[in-house]
């Protein structure tokens, strides 16, 4: 199995790195974890939907789906994560299958999944015909009402990252925003190994114009973190309920505004074939 031809050798690297199945389980990426899950049961009323998670990772998503009684198929370009996400299926009762591949061949047939999740593709690929490859891909192995749920990171995440923490003052952070802001290209400076691996960062609205310029059906943007995560005290206010509520309720106030996506860091499509 040789994921340098399916995927950038860069990352492939980054991901043997970092865990992907650590980030999940701490910090941000709890928060981060379970407001994804509660935006994609908006587009999975009942049980027994046919899924297809496209760049899966360690399986987190698949599993939680497959408890909750679907038939889920998870596909990703990264070995690590297909054997941690194989032995994550094996312990199952109802068992998600995992493929290794990628969003621009998937091996589905025609008008075979109810729903699709775009979780990695969108900002790994920095070409806009490769985005354009795997919209048209899961519109392909899409039935015909079928949704597509995709993530994608905003032009605006280091940026913000970067004046909140003061990193911004780095001069080659401060490029990497720069370009970030002016093309969406997203390459991580030398000094700065821990940053995600070569990546595409949306501006809203241009996502929108992706999937609708492939023939699909505009439903909502939702903003994950919205604005709250801008709390200088966000952690510790997340893990106190009182606090917790109204953070969350200032998410939910403002999750499909148009103006405030830029505020949060990762944002959701959703779309109808």
């Amino acid at each position: 199995m040789n994921s340098k031809q399916i995927i950038s050798r860069n990352i492939e690297i980054f991901y043997e790195k970092v865990s992907e199945e650590n980030r999940l389980n701490k910090g941000m990426g709890i928060f981060e974890f379970e407001r994804i899950k509660l935006l994609i049961e908006k587009y999975t009323p009942g049980s027994n939907t046919k899924i297809i998670d496209v760049g899966g990772g360690t399986g987190k998503y698949s599993e939680w789906l497959a408890k909750n009684g679907h038939q889920v198929h998870l596909v990703d370009p990264v070995s690590k994560h297909i054997k941690i996400a194989q032995n994550r299926a094996d312990k199952l009762k109802n068992k998600f299958s995992v493929h290794y591949g990628e969003s621009r061949k998937l091996k589905f047939p025609n008008n075979y999944a109810d729903l699709i999740i775009l979780h990695g593709p969108l900002y790994h690929l920095q070409k806009k015909e490769d985005r354009d490859l795997s919209i048209q891909e899961a519109k392909r192995v899409l039935k015909n009402n079928g949704i597509i749920l995709a993530f994608a990171i905003n032009y605006t995440a280091s940026t913000l990252v970067g004046l909140l923490n003061g990193l911004i003052h780095k001069s080659t952070f401060l490029e990497m925003c720069m370009e970030e802001l002016t093309t969406g290209k997203h390459n991580p400076p030398d000094d700065f190994p821990w940053l995600l691996a070569e990546a595409y960062y949306h501006k809203p609205e241009q996502l929108k114009e992706e999937f609708i310029n492939q023939g699909l059906i505009y439903i909502n943007m939702y903003a994950i973190e919205g604005m709250a995560w801008l709390d200088k005290d966000y952690f510790a206010n997340m893990l106190n309920d009182k606090r917790k509520k109204t953070l969350l309720e200032l998410i939910q106030v403002t999750e499909n505004d148009p103006y405030l996506l830029p505020f949060s860091p990762h944002m959701m499509i959703a779309v109808k074939k």
